[in-house]
């Protein structure tokens, strides 16, 4: 049994309460009231770990939640919270002259970054002090600030040294297990002493540091020379480490160049980070040492330059080391800027009359009750009678035979009523090859091998480990593309599509190029994972499902399959999901199937909730790309011929891979005329889960390689990728590869109007002016053009389905085949029932997707929403018709009451059509695969730090909708999917081991944009035109804005270019996504990079891979 002790702030209201305990099953709380009661049981409870929670209690809490100003410094109460201690630590430096708050105000600047604000008005300064954790971002600036800590225990008080051994871990310098943390002593700084922080994360909130530092140096008065000095790193070793040696190998020297040069080298040589350690990045964090030692040496040799320049009484300020003009911008970081935005759109028709919604910002219809949680999602819905809880057990291995499956201990585990194998399908246990229950061998790691049920999730969970497997491992183990390549193993046909002839145009142009880029996957980061409930019904062999759908019809042709019973006697109700992405589509059939043989066997309801690491280990994500092109091209620009070849990490089964490979292949031109073109590509089949649908659908990947071949054949030609694209952009009435006629002025008019909104040409001359005047940061723009396709190549996807039911009291329930996500597709419906049946929209009410009310519907994907709408306007306009007669005739015996009349004559009250019709010839290779076309551009302009690879973003986005039915759906739309696109090209890194297994997964581990991620200025425009193909001549914007997020990743490869050419180094070199801070960072070459220690390959085997 653990113990633990809390304290709750309610008890401080009253001094008479006494102790406290609550006892659980495993876990006894206890809440002590005073300070010497928590010392007793500190005492008597050496292992109980001490809970604080940023509450107080008692009388003690004088000692733990205060802060004291000393004449030498302050003392900060252990109970603080790091909110709290932010506030103390600005009022004190509000009142103290400047030369005392250096410590201060280097702990200020790591705390507007420090995790967020719901950890930081939680946890404790003592809790984060005393966890010593490695990647902790105040540690190592309070052991260079000199900083002690109090303890007490019944012994008495005592102190030790926040430093080097304390951070180490060493005994002697480690709390007793009867100590508690009473305060923090933060002495004050003088004039001659500085002190810093420096950290370098993913994104800058809630991300652990990639690599940190704190560094403090006193010097004699009135020089330059060193009279101590310390440094601290975090986030290289188990432990923050201290550069001791090199340390004292400085002190004495003089603070200039020489000394600069010879503290990167030692610092190298007394750090050493393995080359196979913990988290990956290893060049890079090598590179960070010396990177941010750099920093460290401008920002004091800037702050000594103050100093000398406020008095002349100081020996000979010419000795002290100047700072180049083109050097001062690495003295400081980005700054967390709020973000400033505008979004342009068309105002409604003013002789619409003004009861019409359509075109208005309704409010999304659940917007209330998801800001008050009054929202109901499948886990919402209340505990069933015997309803039990699901865990799974996965596979450990990526191809294995399976040995043996040993359930026995888990079966004696409190509370579990079963474990649920692939012997237990009545039915069809692989299903269109994808496998429910691992039979005899696995896959991937993370397939399902089995499931255990039990009345409470902790039973469930606590038996799952419980359960033994014994594995042979089979040969081969395919991870990578290039693995897949090598054996290949493939999971469908190859898709092509070739117009002119490349091999003749290859023979008559100027040059040829050649190269490959890298793109990885995507993580769909739901907020809501995968959850479904199945309720077996006692007769029929019904059951019935509630679960976060794209996909109804799919999970009851799955669920169905598994049971060996007809899809009528599977029943999916689908109210709401909390976010999909295409993460929804097929992988909650899957799930689906998987809780259904568990609720058939059990006889119990079953409520299978897949915790954040479990949904992304199970069900992947976006599919990794590797692109590999050769352009033929004239000197003028003109591109001639182009031969590309796709590959996909589709993972170990089809699922979507297969349609996702032929969207690339048939978007896979983008904007651009192509004379001679020749596209094929081709999904591996891989030891990985299956990666699926996702937001785009292979289009973000795929153009990035069209991109990238853009500014190749730009560079090779001293041209802006911005020439080369005008040269090759569709200008006229054309046909694409596939030979489908389009129009593309709409493309070249936002194009257009993006290039003017943006200004892009006068900042362009900026930047340049900018690069030349800054060595350490740079900046880059770039504008993309988008040709985005709408619509599925199989017309039997392209359906859609509406349901109109008017009540007697002429109220009306509306349900379609679409799935609410998020994205107001609901909303939208009710605002076209309400325009076409004249009647507002508070009459309307949409409750719910189910196979019940609109069976065989296609999944919600593919911005196709907006085929609902047009069934649903249908549906309304036939009723309207079959009433109106009976209108006119009742309408003053009845007034509103319409519907009763109509029910009495037997007027059918119900419509339900079919959507789009598309197709593709593969053999052929030409078709009329989409209905219609969304045109778009974006420019975004970053600004790089060469020294680390961090980067802030500006960025105008235009596209071209035509009339909106909400325009504030469909901004938020363009907006979303623009910044979902920004991290699939820069924070978003999925990392696997050589084994096989994804080690991001949690947010830990996997960073999405945040709010400190979006771009300062962030300009949405709406450009307006006609769309006779969908509703009201509105068009789907779901997807289309995530590709117009690789003007991001562009604008990056802009600024790293002009890094490099400032270096004398190539001007291209290989373009790969994401481009992290790592990425960034190690193709700014320079003399720091080209210090680090290399290790030979050969001799080690990396923590992570790349799966692309």
């Amino acid at each position: 049994m653990q113990t633990g002790f809390v304290h709750l702030q309610r008890m401080a209201e009253d001094p008479n309460k006494k102790r406290l305990t609550f006892q659980g099953e495993r876990t006894r709380w206890i809440t002590p009231v005073t300070l010497n009661d928590l010392l007793e049981l500190r005492t008597n409870f050496p292992k109980a770990p001490l809970i604080m929670g940023n509450t107080t209690v008692g009388r003690w809490s004088l000692h733990i939640l205060c802060s004291t100003l000393l004449f030498s410094g302050v003392t900060i109460g252990a109970g603080y919270s790091l909110a709290q201690l932010n506030d103390a630590l600005r009022f004190i430096v509000s009142e103290q002259p400047k030369e005392k708050t250096k410590t201060y105000h280097a702990l200020l600047k790591h705390l507007r970054t420090l995790a967020g604000a719901q950890i930081r008005n939680m946890a404790t300064l003592g809790g984060h002090v005393v966890s010593r954790p490695n990647f902790s971002d105040l540690n190592p600036i309070l052991a260079a600030g000199n900083a002690t800590i109090n303890l007490i225990s019944k012994e008495g008080k005592r102190q030790i040294p926040l430093n080097g051994p304390f951070l180490e871990g060493s005994p002697e310098a480690s709390l007793r297990s009867e100590e508690v943390v009473l305060s923090i002593y933060i002495p004050y700084s003088t004039q001659w002493h500085f002190v810093s922080g420096l950290r370098l994360a993913q994104r800058q909130e809630n991300a652990f540091a990639i690599v940190n530092a704190g560094m403090s140096v006193k010097f004699a008065d009135g020089t330059n020379t060193i009279k101590d000095i310390q440094m601290f790193y975090g986030s290289v070793g188990l432990t923050v480490v201290s550069a001791s040696q090199t340390c004292r190998q400085l002190t004495g020297r003089q603070w200039d160049d020489h000394m600069l040069s010879d503290a990167c080298r030692w610092v190298l040589d007394e750090i050493l980070i393995q080359p196979d350690a913990k988290g990956g990045m290893v060049e890079y964090r090598r590179a960070l040492l010396v990177s941010l030692l750099f920093k460290f040496y401008l920002k004091f040799v800037a702050q000594i330059a103050k100093l000398t320049m406020k008095s002349s009484s100081f020996q000979d300020p010419h000795k002290f080391p100047d700072i180049p003009e083109t050097f001062m911008s690495a003295l400081e970081d980005f700054p967390i800027e709020t973000p400033q935005g505008i979004q342009m759109f068309q105002c409604v028709d003013p002789y619409q009359p003004p009861q019409d919604p359509v075109g208005h910002p309704v409010m999304h219809q659940s917007a209330i009750k998801h800001t008050t949680g009054e929202a109901i999602f499948a886990d919402d819905i209340p505990p069933i009678d015997q309803e039990l809880f699901l865990a799974v057990v996965t596979s450990t291995r990526a191809h294995a035979k399976i040995i043996s499956i040993d359930t026995s201990e888990a079966l004696e585990i409190p509370g579990v009523v079963d474990v649920i194998t692939a012997e237990d399908v009545p039915g069809d246990n692989n299903h269109n090859g994808e496998i429910l229950y691992a039979r005899h061998e696995v896959i991937c790691v993370g397939q399902i091998i089995c499931t255990v049920a039990a009345d409470t999730y902790a039973h469930a969970k606590e038996a799952a480990k419980k359960v033994k497997i014994a594995y042979e491992d089979i040969e081969p183990r395919i991870i990578t593309i290039e693995q897949a390549l090598e054996h290949n193993s493939f999971l469908a046909v190859e898709r092509k599509i070739e117009q002119g002839n490349v091999e003749y145009a290859f023979k008559h142009v100027d040059q040829i190029i050649q190269g490959e880029v890298h793109v990885e996957g995507q993580e769909h980061f739901y907020m809501e994972t995968q959850t479904i409930l199945a309720i077996p019904k006692t007769e029929d062999k019904e059951m019935v499902l509630h679960l976060g759908t794209q996909f109804p019809t799919h999970v009851q042709e799955f669920v169905a399959a598994a049971l060996n019973v007809p899809r009528s006697r599977i029943a999916c109700h689908m109210k709401r999901a909390g976010g999909a992405f295409g993460g929804k589509v097929t992988k909650p059939s899957l799930l689906g199937a998987v809780s259904a043989v568990a609720a058939n066997k059990t006889g119990h309801p079953i409520r299978f909730i897949l915790e954040r690491g479990d949904d992304m280990l199970i069900t992947a994500g976006r599919h990794p790309l590797l692109g590999k092109y050769k352009v033929g091209f004239m000197n003028n620009g003109e591109i001639k011929a182009v031969d590309v070849e796709y590959y996909i990490n589709g993972g170990c089964t089809p699922d979507e891979s297969d349609l996702v490979m032929q969207f690339i292949v048939l978007k896979s031109e983008n904007a651009y005329s192509i004379p001679n073109f020749r596209c094929r590509g081709r999904p591996c089949k891989t030891n990985l889960p299956s990666n699926t649908a996702f937001r785009g659908f292979g289009f973000p990947q795929g153009t990035v390689v069209v991109e990238a071949y853009i500014a190749a054949v730009a560079s090779r030609c001293d041209l802006l990728p911005e020439e080369v694209k005008e040269i090759n952009m569709y200008k006229r009435t054309s046909k694409t590869a596939y030979k489908q006629t389009f129009n593309p002025e709409p493309l070249r008019r936002c194009w257009k109007e993006c290039l003017e909104k943006s200004s892009f040409y006068a900042r362009k001359h900026a930047a340049a002016e900018f690069n030349k005047k800054n060595y350490w940061k740079k900046r880059g723009l770039a504008v993309v053009p988008m040709k985005f396709t709408i619509g599925i190549p199989v017309a039997f996807y392209n359906q859609a389905a509406a349901l109109v039911h008017i009540y007697l009291d002429g109220s009306v329930l509306l349900a379609h085949g679409g799935c609410e996500m998020g994205q107001g597709l609901h909303t939208k419906m009710i605002q076209v029932a309400s325009r076409e049946l004249n009647i507002p929209q508070s009459y309307i009410h949409l409750s719910e997707t189910s196979t019940i009310t609109v069976p065989n519907a296609i999944f919600t994907a593919g911005s196709m929403g907006d085929r609902h709408q047009w069934k649903g306007r249908n549906a309304c306009q036939i009723l309207m018709d079959r009433l109106k007669p009976i209108i006119r005739k009742t309408l003053k015996e009845n007034g509103r009451n319409v519907g009763k009349m109509p029910f009495f004559s037997f007027s059918l009250l119900t419509s339900l059509l079919s959507g789009y019709q598309t197709h593709m010839d593969w053999e052929k290779e030409e078709g009329d695969p989409y209905p219609y076309f969304v045109y778009g551009a974006s420019c975004s302009e970053v600004e790089v730090d060469c020294l680390t690879g961090a980067h802030k973003v500006k960025s105008d986005v235009c596209t071209h909708h035509l009339h909106s039915v909400n325009t504030n759906m469909d901004v938020l739309s363009i907006e979303g999917a623009f910044i979902q696109g920004m991290g699939l090209y820069t924070t978003e890194e999925l990392k696997y081991s050589l084994e096989g297994v994804l080690y991001s997964r949690s947010p830990d581990n996997y960073k999405i944009p945040t709010v400190t991620e979006i771009p300062e200025e962030f300009y949405v425009t709406l450009v307006r035109s006609r769309n006779p193909i969908a509703i009201y001549s509105s068009k789907g914007l779901g997807e289309a804005g995530m590709f117009l997020g690789s003007s991001v990743l562009l604008a990056i490869y802009d600024a790293v270019t002009a890094a490099r050419r400032d270096r004398g180094l190539s001007k291209t070199f290989p373009m790969s996504s994401p481009a992290t801070p790592e990425l960034i960072r190690m193709a700014c070459v320079d003399q720091f990079t080209d210090m680090i220690p290399r290790d030979d390959p050969s001799t080690f085997s990396p923590w992570s891979i790349r799966v692309s």
